[in-house]
């Protein structure tokens, strides 16, 4: 049930959504498996087996999109378009040019996409109405993107909009590792990356070791800033945080697996003790992040 990463952003100040309305604004692009020429298709699915597309709880939303991708590789398409071009050279005399190797090819392409692998892969949406956080439970900007397209196209006006603090995470994050002090309800882990703002780029990580205060002192005299910073908050929730305010590897701690592990009537009792667990903890957890960042931008500027 856990998201482990965080693609943060807020609800618009006027944005209104109840279950039954995202419902019925979903339902035109709900999932719908491919045809035998299509490489990809992305659509709407129930977020548990007996929900609709939207799971609601005391104003926290649930969405689940689900991508299938068809893997053809290039090469697999060059070899066969290569024999198909030998078989009609030997047929008309003289090897195809180069808008009949791109017609080869597309050819090919159209022959061989039934029998492709099909990779598929889920992301979780998180809308919570009471707070306004939205969260997307994506490491990659494209499958955050993809998500937000797809809301797009059916929900207007867009009610999500970007995230924007007053002190950048990269500037946060460098004044708590030089001061050796992290903000109020917050400890900093052993996970740390440095990163040069001059044209070289160079970068400093450090992987499950302390970092040595001096150390960190005489890179960020050289120019460096902190871009990744791994954290834990009131010791419930563990996380990295990036430069991009990205919040990575989010894990709960022992103190909520307990919480967690407990046992339910029924798998439906279980999802919805999980589900209120996490958008309880983690709503909390946003609120005291973006404190620390110096609260939100009512401007729009800055990250």
């Amino acid at each position: 049930m856990w998201f482990k990463n965080l693609k943060i952003y807020r609800l618009a100040p006027n944005a209104s959504l109840n279950p039954a309305d995202l419902e019925a604004a979903l339902e035109p692009l709900a999932f719908q498996p491919g045809g035998s020429q299509d490489s990809q298709v992305s659509g709407w699915m129930p977020p548990r087996e007996d929900s609709g597309l939207v799971y609601g709880q005391h104003g926290q939303l649930l969405l689940r999109l689900q991508t299938e991708k068809k893997l053809l590789p290039a090469t697999v398409v060059n070899q066969a378009s290569r024999a198909r071009a030998l078989q009609i050279e030997e047929q008309q005399g003289y090897k195809p040019g180069r808008k009949q190797m791109k017609e080869i090819k597309e050819q090919m392409t159209m022959e061989l996409l039934p029998r492709a692998f099909v990779i598929a892969h889920d992301t979780r949406v998180w809308i919570d109405t009471v707070n306004r956080w939205v969260a997307i439970d994506a490491a990659a900007t494209a499958r955050s993107d993809e998500v937000l397209g797809l809301l797009a196209k059916t929900l207007t006006p867009f009610p999500i909009v970007p995230l924007h603090v007053e002190m950048s995470p990269a500037a946060a994050m460098t004044l708590w590792l030089s001061e050796d002090e992290a903000p109020a309800g917050f400890t900093i882990d052993q996970d740390t990356e440095l990163r040069s703002t001059g044209e070289s780029r160079a970068t400093v990580r450090y992987v499950r070791q302390t970092v040595e205060l001096d150390e960190v002192r005489r890179h960020i005299q050289a120019g460096k800033q902190c871009t990744r910073l791994a954290m834990t908050w009131n010791d419930r929730v563990s996380f990295v945080l990036t430069d991009n305010l990205d919040i990575k590897r989010v894990a709960p701690l022992d103190v909520l697996k307990e919480h967690q592990d407990a046992q339910a009537a029924n798998e439906a009792e279980q999802f919805e003790a999980d589900f209120a667990l996490m958008t309880g903890e983690l709503a909390r957890m946003l609120d005291d992040l973006v404190a620390a960042l110096g609260g939100m931008r009512a401007d729009g500027a800055g990250r």
